[in-house]
């Protein structure tokens, strides 16, 4: 099946070249300043040909000689018919409607939507999505979401970890405004490095991404923009607290430098020093934790010339303490006094987009993207220490265009990257450079209709990985009215950063072991794997109230994997996949608006994944095969000055986990062979006083379900037995917050 996609590839498109009209729609204000018009009607009268501006005002749509009158319409604005006699480019401006009685008329966006006309899968959570619980940072940001499962990774850290298609998150690509951002050293915690408020919206791309991203992508890819300094609130505070001792203060500053500049300073900060053992096992449960985090934003806009850039500097500093409750840093420090660990980060990064669209051929744009970070962790765990410093350097360059016309677009250019590693694993140092070149090609179809199809490939030369392509393909079709049935095909490869992705076996008595020696990444091969997908949505009307619903089907085959294996407890071993490594992930998500202002979303996932380890295949642990997810959000009506109540609950099941083989351990150490299931509920209730100010309180895990002895040996950290892995639930039970949030426009 892959070689005869690397052929259809190559196959020359041969498209029927049809003449194009371009133009921009706009809207004025009372200062006559102009703003390009989202997703304005334009067709031609007494045709069905039409379409929508984008979120520019932006339109591109057939023209034929017999086609003389053109329509344009907007709620709440004057329809206008315009003449055309001639493919020209048009540039039009909407005047409201006339002043006779008011009219307000309203619409509510939906806060989690799916595309039903891209090609490929992908969910849109915007802003308003993120504030229906607790979002205090990006691992934090998919409670209510249920196409990612978030769970903590171990018993003391605190780390939360998602997982898409039933792999975790080094198999997902995670971008910021689509520059690579969480990978390499700032795998296991830098979702927590991302403030939720900085946060605009998400994207979450199911199944092999754009080639234009990169060929790391294996699982999807989780793309998440940031607040824009010319859209975001001159001021904005958000404080938080909640019952576990975590206090946390937001506050964004913006401002207009010129006409052409904007900028913002992002302040993210957060403290927990309380002590917390509500389980009696001498361990902490939530770790002692402070974060400074500080973003300086800037935004160029030129729209006469066309230019667009941004430019982001950011600093942060996170230190984290946890371990046995009576643990002193400055006397206990790799010491057998008392178990304990600390991790310490310090990041810097910048980076920068530029971007041209040319005003005369708006088909046409150059983007170029930028990033560098250095980002140094310094780290123990009772008695295993680890550090790493990892500096990184990150390019894109990207040309748009059409081919003949506006149905026939494409995308090409150039990326490198470069990575340099020093690792510090207890006595032994490992150190590697990765240096990569790419250039890369994708082609769209779509007919304005009821097709689209995005074929891309890239050509990569990798020092460690050598030269490879990347094919990825994409195809929407729509065979009746509001349906989309989706297929997609895609590779991805990348090299394994086994210490610092799986840094939680460090809080354990267990000795690390590799393998495999033959290798060019700590003597192992790099990941190999396909994946396919086909989702079929449809929208429909239940009692004149709209629902929708999906199925989603995946399939992760690896070519090459590294096991990681926790099968013996006294030992993890890293070693190249030798038979069968797959991962199958269904997913049926019903939708339905009950009534005015009220939203249910549920959803039922099954996983089946399954990996050929030394000993015998098996389950991947701490997966469950069964999980069925509720969300329910109503809002009231607002008032004029904004005022109005939101409740949101989300309900989740989980199914059995399997545990890792304890049978070695003492039988007083020793665990059952699957978990209970369990299921949570978190709520919480908003109070919007104005448009300026809000306050909310929520429950997290409200029914205090709890896991029993989380830790393997608690009362013997230093003993052969001792393990903090096996973690498959909550273990602080519930926990209560409040917050407020104010802005100034």
């Amino acid at each position: 099946m892959k070689y005869i996609l690397y052929i259809l590839l190559f196959i020359p498109c041969i498209v029927a070249s049809q003449e194009q009209i371009e133009g921009v729609i706009l809207e004025g204000n009372e200062k006559n300043e102009y703003q390009g018009l989202d997703g304005a009607n334009v067709f031609w009268l007494n045709t069905s040909i039409g379409t929508i501006t984008d979120e520019n005002g932006k339109f591109s749509i057939p023209y034929k000689n017999e086609y003389k009158k053109l329509v344009i319409s907007y709620v709440g604005f004057e329809t206008d018919t315009i003449t055309v006699s001639e493919p020209k480019r048009i540039q039009h401006t909407l005047g409201p409607k006339g002043s006779l009685d008011e009219v307000i008329i309203s619409t509510r966006k939906k806060a989690s939507s799916r595309s039903f006309l891209e090609a490929r899968n992908v969910i849109n959570v915007s802003s308003a999505e993120l504030l229906k619980a607790a979002c205090c940072n990006l691992s934090e940001s998919f409670e209510t979401n249920p196409s990612i499962d978030v769970n903590f990774a171990d018993a003391i850290s605190g780390t939360r970890q998602i997982k898409m298609l039933g792999l975790t998150s080094p198999y997902i690509l995670i971008t910021t405004e689509n520059i690579p951002s969480i990978r390499g050293a700032s795998q296991a915690y830098g979702l927590s490095f991302i403030p939720g408020t900085w946060v605009e919206s998400i994207q979450i791309t199911k199944g092999a991404g754009s080639v234009v991203n990169g060929f790391e992508s294996i699982a999807g890819q989780i793309n998440a923009e940031l607040q824009k300094p010319t859209r975001d609130d001159k001021l904005f505070v958000n404080a938080y607290g909640n019952a576990n001792g975590r206090l946390e203060l937001n506050t964004h500053f913006n401002t207009k430098v010129s006409n052409k500049w904007n900028t913002g300073i992002y302040v993210h900060g957060n403290l927990r020093d309380t002590k917390f053992d509500k389980n009696d096992d001498s361990f902490l449960d939530m770790p002692l934790q402070k974060q400074i985090n500080v973003m300086n934003r800037w935004q160029y806009i030129d729209n006469e010339k066309g230019f667009v850039s941004f430019i982001n500097f950011r600093f942060l500093n996170d230190e984290k303490q946890t371990g046995q409750s009576n643990f002193n840093p400055k006397t206990d420090k790799l010491t057998t006094n008392f178990w304990g660990s600390e991790i310490d980060t310090q990041r810097f990064d910048v980076s920068a987009k530029f971007g041209y669209v040319n005003p005369e051929i708006p088909y046409q744009s150059v983007g170029v993207q930028t990033a560098f970070s250095t980002h140094e962790q310094n780290s123990y765990f009772g008695l295993n220490q680890y550090d790493i410093v990892h500096n990184s350097f990150y390019a894109n360059a990207i040309f748009n265009s059409i081919i003949g016309d506006s149905r026939n677009k494409f995308k090409t250019g150039l990326s490198a990257t470069y990575d340099d590693y020093e690792e510090l694993v207890n006595t032994s140092d490992f150190q590697r450079k990765e240096n990569s070149f790419g250039a890369f090609f994708e082609y769209s179809y779509d007919n304005l209709g009821d097709l689209n199809v995005t074929a891309g490939i890239r050509i990569d030369t990798h020092n460690l990985l050598g030269t490879f392509l990347t094919p990825r393909l994409h195809a929407r079709y729509t065979p009746w009215e509001n349906s989309a049935i989706r297929a997609s095909i895609g590779r991805g490869k990348r090299s394994a950063n086994i210490f610092t992705e799986n840094q939680k076996m460090f809080a354990t008595s267990r000795t690390i072991n590799i393998l495999d020696t033959n290798g060019k990444i700590y003597g192992l091969d790099p990941e190999i794997a396909w994946n396919y997908g086909v989702s079929i949505s449809q929208k429909f009307k239940i009692f004149e109230k709209k629902a929708d619903i999906t199925f989603d089907y995946y399939r992760t085959d690896f070519e090459n994997q590294i096991v990681v294996d926790w099968e013996n407890p006294r030992e993890v071993n890293f070693y190249n996949l030798k038979g069968e490594s797959y991962a199958n992930s269904f997913q049926a998500e019903f939708n339905m608006n009950l009534m005015k202002g009220l939203d249910i979303r549920t959803a039922y996932k099954y996983y089946d994944v399954m990996t050929q380890y030394s000993s015998e295949k098996l389950d991947k642990p701490l997966t469950p095969k069964h999980r069925i997810f509720a969300n329910a959000s109503y809002e009231t009506n607002r008032k004029e000055n904004g005022a109005h109540w939101k409740f949101d609950s989300t309900f989740n099941w989980l199914g059995e986990q399997r545990f890792s083989s304890t049978e070695g351990n003492p039988a007083e150490y020793q665990l059952s062979e699957r978990t209970p299931t369990i299921s949570t509920l978190n709520v919480q209730i908003t109070k919007v006083f104005s448009h300026s100010f809000e306050v909310y309180l929520g429950g997290e895990n409200i029914t205090d379900v709890k896991q029993s002895n989380p830790i393997v040996s608690s009362d013997d950290p230093f003993g052969s037995n001792f393990d903090t892995t096996f973690v498959y639930g909550p273990i602080f039970g519930a926990s209560y917050y409040a917050g407020l949030r104010y802005k100034l426009n």
